[in-house]
Order: C-alpha cells, then sequence, then structure tokens
C-alpha cells in the first residue's frame, strides 16, 4: 500500500484538520476491506498476503499473526523475525508501532500509539508517539501500551498489565500501572 503518511510516524502533536482527516480516513477505509478479508480468510498463505498488502512489507516466514486481528490504520505497523501475535489484538497504529525480532504478543493486547491533548479546544488534535516492543520480550494475556513506550530487549509484562512508562530490559513489570517486580536473571 502506498503510504503517503509516514511523516506522521511519531510525529508529536498533529492539528487533525485539512485533508489530513480524509488521508487517514481513505487508508482507514482500505485497511477495513483487508481486515474483513484476513479475519475470515481459510489458510495462513491468504492472511500473510493481506497482511503484506496492509503493512506495505512483505512478512517474515517465521512471524505470525493469528486471527481476529484489528488496527485502526496498518500501514505503521513494522514487525521483525520470528514474532508472534495471538489471538483479538488490536493496535492503534498511526504513531508507529514496532515489534522486534522474537517477540511475544498476548492475546487481548492492545498497543495504542495516538494519544489526544487534554486541552478540551484541542481534544480533537492528535498527539503521535510510537511505540517500541524490543526483542525477545513478552507481552501476557489483555495488557495495554500506551503511546510512547518501550519495552526493553528480554522484558516480560504480566497479563493485564497497563504499561505508561518505559520498560527496563531484562526485567518483569505487572500490575495498573506496570511496575518492575524483578529483574530476571540469564
Amino acid at each position: 500500500m502506498n503510504n503517503p503518511l509516514s511523516k506522521l510516524i511519531n510525529a508529536g502533536i498533529v492539528n487533525w484538520t485539512g485533508d489530513l482527516p480524509n488521508k487517514v480516513n481513505t487508508i482507514v477505509a482500505q485497511t477495513n476491506r483487508y481486515l474483513i478479508d484476513f479475519n475470515q480468510a481459510t489458510t495462513e498463505t491468504k492472511r500473510r498476503g493481506l497482511l503484506t498488502q496492509m503493512f506495505g512489507a512483505s512478512l517474515d516466514q517465521e512471524t505470525m499473526v493469528t486471527p481476529p486481528f484489528r488496527t485502526d490504520f496498518g500501514p505503521h505497523i513494522f514487525l521483525g523475525k520470528n514474532v508472534f501475535i495471538n489471538r483479538d489484538c488490536f493496535f492503534v497504529d498511526l504513531g508507529g508501532v514496532y515489534i522486534e525480532d522474537n517477540a511475544l504478543i498476548g492475546p487481548r493486547t492492545m498497543l495504542i500509539s495516538v494519544g489526544h491533548r487534554e486541552d478540551p479546544a484541542h481534544r480533537r488534535d492528535l498527539v503521535l508517539q510510537s511505540v517500541h516492543i524490543k526483542q525477545g520480550a513478552w507481552l501476557g494475556a489483555n495488557v495495554t501500551v500506551l503511546p510512547g513506550v518501550t519495552i526493553g530487549e528480554d522484558a516480560i509484562v504480566g497479563a493485564g498489565a497497563v504499561v505508561t512508562k518505559d520498560v527496563p530490559a531484562n526485567t518483569v513489570v505487572a500490575g495498573v500501572p506496570a511496575k518492575v517486580l524483578r529483574t530476571i536473571q540469564h
């Protein structure tokens, strides 16, 4: 998919005015068609082809996204090698979602790269901050990662956590908000 909006990745505050809503909505409409087909496809080959079209890049042979899967935009999702994304995940990716090699994403995980301004007069404006899941990280079921957060290499995020701040490499975090419980010993 041709993506004229790649400059929005991690762009910070973006005014939701002018032709931006129409440009975004055009891509969203195409992504929604891909998602309908992806979530109803009966073969892995068909699903992989649809994800390649939606993301605008081919998937590593060992990377797997299990249906149902949802995203609100699509082209700003970047997946490494041997990534596993479990069922019923939802990515808000206009600000960019990066998942590095060997990461595991549990079912019903939400990765959110878009927020809004606090000022009610400007609340429709977007605050775009990319989410980074580093190599070997493991997110348990029903985790929510908020805009601008990086999950460090080989970190583990416990089920149900809401991650509001960066997670150091080689740590286990859990809770709402997520807090470091311990360091992983190798």
